[in-house]
């Protein structure tokens, strides 16, 4: 049975094949350019992507694809769990964004700063945050890879770490540290790269950087977390966001607890377009429906 992954650095994955604007041709082109098309957003640009797109995958992300439409797949994605599908997130990419794949080695390393030089035999690559690829050595400069089409790939070591290793600094300093990278990072619906991160795809890919399976949307990743009473969550944990009657539409990493003051968090939010660490204003406290989560409950 042939393996499929996703071929390109960043591959965005749309509503349906008709979702992208004719603005949007840097993420649809067969190399996509995700840098350059988040910066050529405006926010009402970014804004009309609601009902477009839905998340994105990264280099060497496992799909599952389903049928296939003029130069269009539909796919899962089973790194990415949701409840819209059982075997993972569920959308649209261009087919070629998509390439058969050996298995990964267990040994992995995953892209741990927002974007990293991947060098290879035709140049350099850019990869974003996130991205997992099989590991065949290491030193201390220098990290060689396995890619997706079978070119090694070389990686500045500093720039990468072991997804599957606990954090020497332990769990809540490590995903915080990780996090605060992308302070100052415009806000994009469905992001979930290095490039453009939407509320619950940063917290996603955080824990991807950590070796943790997370949902991909808030409304997953509650009832997915161990939950954590409001007065006992801690930095690293998880709070969440919902109007009355509704699944979480929002979440943000806990920075500092319910007590003594007042609780903060660093998060994605649309409405100020920028990843920002605040204390919570009172209309969030009046929206908070929780906290959780995925810290292995040892730290």
């Amino acid at each position: 049975m042939t393996d499929y992954a996703i071929a390109v650095p960043v591959a965005t994955v749309w509503t349906g094949p008709d979702a992208p604007r004719e603005r949007d041709a840097l993420a649809t082109a067969d190399r996509p350019d995700v840098a350059a098309w988040t910066s050529s957003m405006d926010a009402a640009s970014r804004l009309e992507l609601h009902g477009r797109t839905v998340t994105q995958a990264l280099l060497g992300e496992p799909v599952t694809p389903l049928e296939e439409r003029a130069g269009w797949i539909r796919v899962v994605l089973p790194w990415q769990p949701s409840g819209k599908d059982p075997d993972g997130y569920p959308g649209w990419v261009r087919a070629a964004h998509v390439g058969a794949t050996a298995k990964p080695s267990e040994q992995a390393a995953v892209v741990a700063t927002p974007a990293a030089d991947c060098r290879t035999s035709d140049g350099t690559i850019a990869l974003s945050y996130g991205t997992r690829l099989a590991v065949l050595e290491a030193d201390a400069e220098r990290t060689t890879v396995t890619l997706p089409d079978g070119r090694d790939g070389s990686l500045p070591t500093a720039h990468v770490r072991n997804p599957d290793a606990d954090p020497a600094g332990g769990w809540a300093a490590s995903l915080l540290a990780s996090a605060r990278q992308f302070l100052g990072l415009r806000y994009l619906w469905g992001g979930a790269c290095g490039w453009g991160l939407d509320c619950s795809g940063f917290v996603h890919l955080v824990h991807r950087v950590h070796g943790r399976q997370v949902p991909r949307d808030a409304r997953d990743q509650q009832p997915a977390a161990r939950s954590v009473d409001l007065d006992s969550a801690r930095p690293g944990d998880l709070y969440f966001f919902a109007r009355p009657g509704e699944p979480p539409y929002h979440v943000g990493f806990v920075t500092q607890a319910q007590t003594p003051g007042r609780p903060a968090m660093l998060h994605a939010p649309e409405h100020t377009e920028l990843i920002e660490e605040i204390t919570l204003s009172a209309r969030r406290l009046e929206t908070q429906t929780g906290a959780g989560s995925y810290v292995p409950t040892a730290s």
